[in-house]
């Protein structure tokens, strides 16, 4: 018996909208998991809403409602948007359930009982008005950083810096206002260096001797966390919280990043309820009998490949055997943004264009790297217009349409000279599915592209309808070599336009669904063909142009509420510097602290070193710098150096650069680097 697959995308966060940037993980998942169910895996789509919290709380607040009805409408969005883009779960089910509220109960105690739950004393926030300790969302101040007035307790919206709600200057309650004070409060701590040992053995690679999947950077990433020392994770929060109640501790609640991972479980059990699957055989299970992976970005691998393995293997549940991390999305080179219009709704979005061409443009740039990829809608234009109508649609349309109208509607026996093409087509067919279980779908569809510009050179050569009364069923033998490389070209990509496959499978009459198994074979002579559907038309630039123009009107400027781990979308700009400056012009430029995990020349660039770095909560990001003939990349590994944090995402030739390292001189050769103490800086801390 083959294993059984469990899948997870990040869970999306029930307080806004569904935009381009979501759609990039979840576009991937449904792709990896559709590829394995076409390869004959018993794989299934757990997912969820992430619904608890303080932004929820203050957005239902803000709203006039309860937290339960925001919720629910998030979820009716939610599921709409994803239907329309055709990600194929096998449940979408909410943390807000009796289920997660079971699992988390039972997680909390079994840790509890080991002696991983520990209890001690904080300073926090606290309004003598409203007599509540105030979250983060629930206090306004000035930003410590740049000084902003009226932010909130957590982040800057206008610098993008994180602190403490202490942090902030004049701090008043969002409620009424109140200047609040401090007062301890009682909280649940979980000591991680207690799961070291496990960690360690958790992360270890499958080459040395360990079972857990990842990509060597995010490994690395991690382990720098394990060896820099593992601190105490705050899992409690006080009322007001939309969250569950801790049992034992009255007044006290799962901190949102606690209970949201655990609705990968709650989904499931409440799938196996429905469907009459044993629950036990996917979280309590041998890891030789099942896998369970997960999708994420990069900003929450902290909570993955810490938290979540240790409380999974505290409390007996089975721990994760992949972790597949992508970057980030940026759009025109750029970080999305509101005043630009590249903050684009997945709802604004298929109000100008089909789902399929934004799947399509997403796994041909989607590698089983974690490099973030860009949107360029002029980029977007045209590799649609090039692959999907040129070359695959151009493909099926002359050759259907051809035998249809002109040669009675059936296929014959392919020619003898076809056969060189109908072997490679074959070889391509059968490597796509390595292809999608690597996540690597840019390499699935150059293959399956290639299949269809070999089949367009034969037909444009071959000149069917040169030959339709001389010769017809020699144009006939021709033609049904372009049917066949349809319908090789349809099941490579199936995974990615399923419903492309589809019409396919529809116009060419198949008796059974196209699978990886079964496309490699061409139809019998003699069988008749259906009318052809169309499979894509021509876009326009201009019609990314209206979709930007759109999202500005839409989105109106306006700042959604940040989800858990992630930073509310700060609009900014690094000025441009000329000539004799003020001095508050450095201000806007946010100089951090960054661990150098990985360095590396850039192969086909004289003068590019790629780096990986560490910004601690900023998260992990790729930046390219033109130094290379002046360090070797060996020697910065595990430095500590210093890095422009908000240069706006440069797209370059060998993939987009986060960011900029600071080093001093006239030229390379002959450039220095300031380097800092590892004892006395940490990853992502601001130099001022």
């Amino acid at each position: 018996m083959s294993k059984r697959v469990l899948v997870t995308a990040a869970l999306p966060y029930a307080n806004g909208a569904i935009h381009l940037g979501h759609l990039l993980e979840f576009i991937q998942t449904d792709v990896y998991v559709r590829a394995r169910k076409l390869a004959g895996d018993d794989c299934v789509f757990m997912w969820a809403d992430d619904t608890h919290g303080t932004p929820i709380q203050t957005r239902a607040r803000r709203e006039g409602i309860e937290p339960e009805a925001l919720i629910a409408r998030a979820y009716d969005e939610h599921r709409r948007d994803f239907d329309e883009f055709q990600i194929g779960y096998d449940i979408f089910y909410t943390t807000h359930s009796e289920e997660n509220r079971k699992h988390a109960g039972a997680i909390f105690a079994a840790m509890e009982a080991r002696g991983d739950i520990r209890t001690r004393s904080i300073a926090q926030l606290y309004c003598p008005h409203d007599q509540m300790f105030l979250p983060d969302r629930f206090v306004k101040g000035t930003c410590p950083k740049c000084k902003s007035p009226d932010q909130y307790g957590d982040n800057c919206e206008v610098c993008g810096s994180t602190y403490a709600p202490t942090d902030l200057g004049q701090p008043h309650c969002s409620i009424c206002g109140t200047e609040p004070v401090l007062r301890d409060s009682e909280h649940l701590f979980v000591p991680l260096s207690r799961h070291e040992e496990f960690l360690r053995q958790w992360l270890r690679s499958p080459a040395d001797g360990g079972t857990t999947i990842m990509q060597d950077s995010v490994r690395n990433y991690v382990m720098s966390w394990v060896d820099g020392g593992l601190r105490d994770w705050d899992i409690s929060r006080d009322a007001p919280y939309f969250g569950f109640p801790i049992p034992g501790h009255p007044g006290k609640y799962f901190y949102v990043w606690f209970d949201a991972p655990i609705g990968y479980i709650a989904a499931t059990d409440k799938w196996c309820a429905d469907n009459g699957h044993d629950f036990d055989a996917y979280w309590k299970a041998d890891p030789s009998d099942t896998e369970i992976v997960h999708v994420i970005g990069k900003d929450i691998v902290y909570f993955h490949c810490l938290f979540w393995p240790a409380m999974l293997h505290a409390a007996g549940y089975t721990t994760p055997s992949r972790v597949h991390v992508h970057g980030w999305l940026t759009v025109n080179g750029e970080k999305m943004s509101k005043s630009r219009g590249t903050f684009v709704l997945a709802r604004t979005y298929l109000d100008h264009l089909p789902a399929d061409y934004l799947r399509y443009y997403y796994a041909a740039k989607l590698g089983s790297h974690q490099e973030d990829i860009d949107l360029n809608f002029e980029d977007f234009v045209n590799r649609v217009n090039a692959d999907l109508v040129n070359k695959a649609a151009n493909l099926a349309s002359r050759s259907v349409k051809f035998v249809r109208g002109k040669l009675g509607g059936t296929v014959s026996d392919l020619l003898p000279d076809a056969a060189p093409l109908v072997e490679r087509a074959r070889a391509r067919l059968a490597e796509v599915e390595g292809h999608y279980r690597e996540f690597d779908t840019a390499r699935a569809m150059r293959s399956a592209m290639e299949v269809a510009e070999d089949f367009n050179l034969y037909l444009t050569e071959g000149a069917p309808w040169k030959l339709a009364k001389a010769d017809p069923e020699r144009a006939r033998a021709i033609c049904s070599a372009g049917i066949y490389a349809s319908q090789v070209v349809a099941a490579m990509i199936k995974p990615v336009l399923p419903h492309w496959a589809e019409r396919v499978e529809s116009f060419l009459r198949l008796s059974e669904p196209l699978t990886f198994a079964n496309a490699g074979d061409p139809l019998p002579a003699g069988h008749e063909l259906a009318d052809y559907e169309t499979l894509a038309e021509r876009i326009k630039l201009e019609t990314t142009e209206a979709i930007i123009e759109a999202s500005k009107e839409s989105l109106g400027g306006a700042q959604a509420e940040a989800e858990p781990g992630e930073a509310a979308d700060a609009d900014y700009e690094v000025p441009e510097l000329a000539g004799e400056i003020a001095f508050d012009q450095f201000e806007p430029i946010d100089l951090r602290v960054a661990k150098v995990l990985a360095c590396e020349g850039v192969e086909g660039s004289k003068k590019l070193l790629r780096f990986t770095v560490d910004l601690g909560p900023l998260g992990q990001r790729t930046i390219f710098s033109g130094i290379k003939r002046s360090f070797e990349p060996e020697s910065l590994l595990g430095k500590h150096v210093i890095v422009v944090a908000n240069l706006a995402p440069r797209t370059m030739k060998f993939g987009v650069s986060e960011g900029m390292i600071l080093v001093a001189g006239d030229d390379d050769p002959g450039l220095t680097m300031p380097l800092l103490d590892p004892k006395t800086s940490r990853p992502g801390e601001r130099i001022t």
